[in-house]
Parts: structure tokens; sequence; C-alpha cells
């Protein structure tokens, strides 16, 4: 009786190892909870681990959509990209984020960073601005909306470095149609940084000067007909600007 309780004992620790093991070799091994997914990320981020931060907070959205943590996941994926310098995919996290939730507690801070991103994609004056125009997009929003916000006044210093590069672009470019000879263009291109960038006073006085000279340089290039047709409204702009 005795040996048969024994080899009873020992087959089924037997079946029940063999099954463990079975278990181990051919079932896929448990996955990490939301909670620790995110708790990951946040220590990756704290480490200064982005990547790995990217991959913990992307693998719990994917996994866990519904997870309260997976908001939390959003944010912070906005934020690995950005420490990270991956401007383009921080944008769109952080638009993706302020799409899904946008009476979000976050959003003020979401819209800085969205502007802050766009800034970040900046290189140089003679480029294109369009990244400076969408941010100060969303920091005029951040002013209008959140005139509150801790991120208020931040917003209000990123306008106006924002609004320095748009019109020291413009400049740049009447700058080159005046060296090229190009006096229309340049006229016009002056016109519009005095017209557009009163708050940026050292350009606009330097682009009014400028305009003066453009036209009476571009009416040597006209007939008497067409000096005739924009020498009044040119005066009358002059007038206003002066």
């Amino acid at each position: 009786m005795r040996s048969s309780r024994l080899i009873a004992s020992i087959l089924f620790l037997w079946l029940a190892s063999g099954c463990a093991l079975i278990d181990m070799y051919f079932l896929p091994p448990p996955t990490d909870t939301a909670q620790e997914l995110y708790e990951a990320g946040v220590d990756a981020m704290a480490a200064k681990e982005y990547n790995d931060a990217q991959k913990y907070f992307s693998l719990l959205k994917d996994r866990f959509p519904f997870s309260p943590y997976a908001l939390r996941a959003e944010l912070g994926l906005g934020d690995a990209y950005y420490l990270d310098e991956e401007y383009l995919l921080a944008l769109d996290a952080y638009k993706e984020f302020e799409a899904l939730h946008p009476s979000h507690e976050s959003i003020p801070y979401v819209l800085f960073q969205i502007g802050n991103a766009d800034f970040n994609l900046f290189t140089s004056i003679d480029r294109r601005q369009e990244n400076i125009k969408e941010g100060l997009e969303y920091f005029y929003r951040l002013q209008e909306t959140y005139p509150d916000s801790e991120y208020a006044q931040a917003s209000a210093d990123m306008i106006v470095r924002g609004r320095r590069i748009l019109s020291e672009h413009e400049v740049y470019v009447a700058d080159f149609f005046w060296r090229t000879g190009q006096y229309g263009p340049a006229w016009h291109r002056y016109q519009y940084v005095v017209e557009n960038f009163p708050d940026v006073p050292d350009l606009r006085d330097y682009a009014r000067g400028r305009a003066e000279y453009s036209y009476f340089e571009y009416q040597k290039t006209l007939s008497e007909e067409e000096r005739q047709r924009i020498q009044g409204s040119w005066l009358l702009w002059l007038k206003k600007w002066l």
C-alpha cells in the first residue's frame, strides 16, 4: 500500500513538473501589467533612456488602450520623443493627445510643448518658416484660451522670439532682392515688414528706409504712366508709416 502511494506521488510530481516544462517552452510568458509598463517608462525617463521609455509607453498604449495608465503613457511618449530631440515624432504624439483628450487638464502643457517642438525645428533664416508659424499659432491659442496657465508667460516670451524670426526671414528675402537689383519685389517685401512687424522696431525702421530707396530705384524702370499710377498710393503709404 505504501509503495503504491509512493509511486502515485512520484508520478504526480513528474506529471506536474512535465506540465510546467511544457508551459515554459510552449506557452507565451506572462505579460507586464499596464502599471508595470508605465513605471518602467517613468524609470527610463528618469535615467534619460528615452528610447527605452518610448518602447514602454508605446507597448502600454498598444496592449492596454483602455487602462488609466494609457492616457499617461500617451503624454509620456510625447515627452520621451521631445527629450530625445525627435521633434517631428513629438509633434505627432502631442497632437494626438490633444485630439483625443481636448478637455484634459494637461492641454495647456501640451499646447506649449507643440509650440516648443515646432520652434526646435528651426534651422536658419533663409528657409521657409512654416514650423515657426505653426508654433506661434499654438502659443497664441495657449494665451487666449488659458491666460491664467503657468505656461502663459513663457508662451509670451516665445511669441516675441518667433515674431523676430519671421521678421528676420522677411528682411533676408527683401535684402536678396535688393542685392540682385530686383527693386520692385524688394520694395513690396520691405513694405510687408513695416506693416506686419511693428513689434520689431529695429527691423521695421530698417525696412522702411530700404523701402524708400527701393521704390525710387524701382520707378526708374517704369514708364511715365506706370509711375503716375503707383506714386499716389506710395505717398499715402509713406505718410502713414513715417
